[in-house]
């Protein structure tokens, strides 16, 4: 079945330009136990999983290219991917005559993204710079992302490069260094004496927690634990913890926002709805804290992959070819076939016309699946409706002698009515991404409201960057490490726009959909809702176990390249 695959994947990706129906090819066999539609990151997971755990697969994706929403695109196709014209009804949906007693339900796609808006003409040439439809996205060097990589065997396929220039919060029109460790705070110049203290303080108080923590869940270990901090603190509100701790509202949101990641505002005057607990803020601080050092090559907490976000997708696909997936590029899925009698799904028609079966048919959310397509009401407080995203092509960087730069923009810190944390990652040349000499930027914020969401990135944006002037001239930006204002970054080429968060609601059938790209700065909601879609089809099989992974002779964990 590899050759299979390897012929098929061939076949679909050199077929030159738009593919017409006798470009299809014919797939054999024509039964399988699982058919995933789209190539993202959670779909390509579950193939590797599955195919792991000696099942069948097959999987298909009507683009071209892999990952799906989850894709790195050339910037000159960026434009048709986030505005797609609407593609007529698909004729060899119905060319085969199917069994009398099985159904035929046609599929439509939804439309993801809304209210672009295009500012500035792009850099030639355009094909040089790469736009992650994720973004902005980190890998924490201690995630169950880069675990997961490592366990599969797709760290083979994807190279890393750090977040080197660390973290900057944007306080009172000014860039601030986020000090994020003991060394990063006895280096801090821009801390005042007491202020370090207080942090020292609090840094030591977790990490003790942790570790007692740590010990305590380790029966072989003994912890302290008078170290833990008590219960009662744990259920409290994140905020109002800090507050006991005495952090003043400039190291609260250091804390909150940069090392946290909230995302709606928790030290408001009116209660978020959305406020985090001790128990969930310390949680990401650990990870936070054993990111920083896990890879000898890796500085800070942050990774990020060579060619954009869309390599990881990549990667879990190659994983699961090697045991045995099919893979099909430009096949879309026209329809999906229900056995009358039975009420349940018993497989796919291809746009070639082709009828697949299958035990278990998996989708993206770019579709609309039947039965389970259900308005998302937003009762589930982790899943805001939109996320306004931005991404930006610009001069020089935010931070001199930085190439990739974490900015972190508290609530309130752009207007008072800024109710949620935006995020802005740059990016360089030495991800390949973009030309030497100039920056890729990625924003983003969740909101409710299209018209408040994007003005929060168009906020951030004249922040921290200058509008090409015809007379050359450039803005200054206040940098607190520095003891003069710098020149601004020229913004040459932006777009914002909105991105849907639509959430099925898997019921246990024989149809599900995957998770698509939420508003979180990881993959840690994406890849736990991925892994208990795993367990709901197979609740006997391990999830991507060790041994699943191909051994390479120059197997090398502790790098991050």
């Amino acid at each position: 079945m590899a050759e299979a695959a390897a012929h098929s994947s061939n076949s679909a990706v050199d077929g030159g330009g738009g593919s017409v129906q006798n470009d299809y090819p014919t797939i054999d066999p024509t039964s399988f136990d699982v058919v995933l539609c789209g190539t993202g990151l959670p779909e390509s997971v579950l193939a590797a999983a599955c195919a792991a755990a000696g099942k069948t697969v097959l999987h298909v994706d009507p683009s071209p290219f892999y990952g799906s929403l989850y894709s790195s695109i050339p910037l000159s196709s960026l434009a048709s991917f986030l505005s797609p014209e609407a593609s007529p009804p698909t004729s060899s949906a119905a060319a085969a005559a199917s069994d009398s007693r099985t159904v035929v339900v046609d599929l439509h796609r939804r439309s993801v993204y809304s209210d672009v808006e295009t500012s500035g003409a792009a850099p030639e040439p355009a094909r040089r710079f790469t736009i992650d439809l994720v973004g902005p996205r980190v890998l924490y060097c201690a995630d169950e992302a880069v675990d997961l990589l490592l366990r599969s065997g797709g760290s083979h396929h994807v190279e890393f490069k750090s977040v080197e220039g660390g973290s900057l919060l944007y306080w009172e029109g000014c860039l601030y260094p986020v000090p994020d460790s003991r060394q990063a705070i006895f280096k801090d110049t821009t801390l005042k004496l007491k202020e370090k203290n207080i942090l020292f303080r609090f840094f030591k108080l977790v990490q003790a927690h942790i570790a007692a923590a740590s010990a305590s869940a380790d029966e072989t270990r003994e912890g302290d634990a008078s170290a833990k901090i008590p219960e009662e603190d744990l259920d409290l509100p994140f905020v109002e913890f800090l507050k006991k701790q005495g952090l003043p509202p400039k190291m609260r949101a250091v804390v909150l926002y940069a090392i946290a990641m909230a995302d709606y505002d928790q030290d408001g005057a009116d209660p978020c709805e959305k406020l985090i607990t001790t128990m969930e803020g310390i949680q990401t601080i650990a990870l936070y804290s054993s990111s920083i050092g896990r890879f000898a090559n890796a500085e800070g907490a942050f990774i990020y992959p060579m060619y954009g976000h869309g390599e990881l997708p990549q990667a879990f696909c190659r994983c699961a070819a090697v045991k045995g997936a099919l893979y099909v590029l430009r096949m879309p899925v026209a329809a999906v076939l229900m056995d009358e009698e039975k009420k349940h799904f018993v497989g796919a028609r291809l746009a070639s016309g082709q009828d697949i079966l299958c035990q278990q048919l998996i989708f993206d959310q770019s579709y609309k699946i039947p039965t389970l397509d259900v308005p998302f009401d937003g009762s589930d407080s982790h899943f805001p409706r939109k996320v306004a995203r931005g991404v930006c092509i610009i001069s020089k960087s935010v931070k001199q002698g930085s190439s990739n730069v974490l900015v972190i923009f508290p609530p309130k810190s752009l207007e008072e009515q800024q109710v949620t944390a935006v995020r802005l990652l740059q990016l360089s040349s030495n991800l390949a991404v973009c030309p030497p000499g100039m920056f890729m930027s990625y924003l983003s914020t969740p909101c409710t409201d299209v018209s408040a969401g994007k003005q929060c990135i168009k906020k951030a944006i004249d922040a921290l960057f200058s509008p090409q002037a015809s007379d050359g001239s450039e803005g200054h930006l206040e940098t607190a490490s520095e003891s003069t204002g710098d020149v601004k970054p020229t913004l040459i080429w932006s777009c914002v726009y909105v991105q849907d968060i639509t959430q099925e609601k898997n019921q246990g059938t024989s149809l599900l959909s995957c998770p698509m790209p939420d508003e979180y700065l990881d993959y840690r909601n994406v890849l736990g809702s991925t892994k208990k879609l795993f367990a709901s089809i197979y609740p006997d099989e391990e999830f991507l176990p060790k041994k699943s992974a191909p051994v390479y002779a120059d197997d090398d964990s502790d790098s991050a390249e």
